[in-house]
């Protein structure tokens, strides 16, 4: 498991991706062959927006588990989205879970909150949160999820060279994911400001 910071975010796992390949180059690119309908428009290459999407899709879970992409486990996830209806335009979404000790204003003690991960190991400060476990039926919950929108520039896309999967494009999807990784680190001080103390 990748050591998160609070500047990490998310992390490209290529030792992983590597050694647990089936065909002794990439695991990722096994998925990309697997998920090849995802990664061509009616037999046409993506545009680059496109491609972002599917890459990143193909590269975190659940259709990759583990992913060749591992988000930091205190987020709810990061995924790209089209932004404003241009389906042109892309953004990371953060979703971002709060617990009550994050909000400037707490609400009503008796409120429940977000559960961290009964499973976590230890002291981790970036433990899973989860909604409640069988929660009590005479009590009222409030899960609050901040959601964080991050254009990406244009310049950190690619225009894939080809429809079909293969070593081409395992190359360019690999590049692009992790100029995505890259840019989601370069903000992360957003996410660690919104959780405060309570991260």
């Amino acid at each position: 498991m990748p050591q998160f910071t609070d500047g990490t975010l998310a992390v490209a796992d290529d030792f992983h991706d590597r050694r647990d390949a089936s065909d002794g180059y990439s695991r990722y690119g096994s998925y990309l062959a697997r998920k090849a309908s995802l990664l061509h428009d009616d037999g046409q290459p993506l545009t680059a927006a496109e491609f972002a999407r599917a890459a990143w899709q193909i590269a975190t879970s659940p259709i990759m588990s583990p992913g060749y992409v591992h988000i930091r486990p205190d987020l709810h996830g990061i995924t790209v989205v089209s932004t404003t209806g241009d389906t042109r335009d892309v953004a990371l979404r953060i979703d971002i879970p709060l617990r009550h000790a994050a909000l400037a204003h707490r609400p009503d003690r008796r409120l429940g909150d977000w559960q961290p991960d009964p499973w976590g190991t230890g002291r981790d400060p970036y433990r899973s949160l989860w909604e409640p476990y069988g929660p009590n039926p005479g009590k009222t919950y409030l899960l609050t999820t901040a959601t964080l929108l991050l254009p990406v520039p244009d310049h950190l896309l690619i225009e894939p060279g080809t429809a079909k999967p293969g070593w081409s494009m395992t190359i360019e999807a690999k590049s692009v994911v992790n100029e995505l990784v890259v840019w989601a680190n370069a903000h992360a001080h957003l996410v660690t400001d919104l959780l405060g103390e309570a991260s």
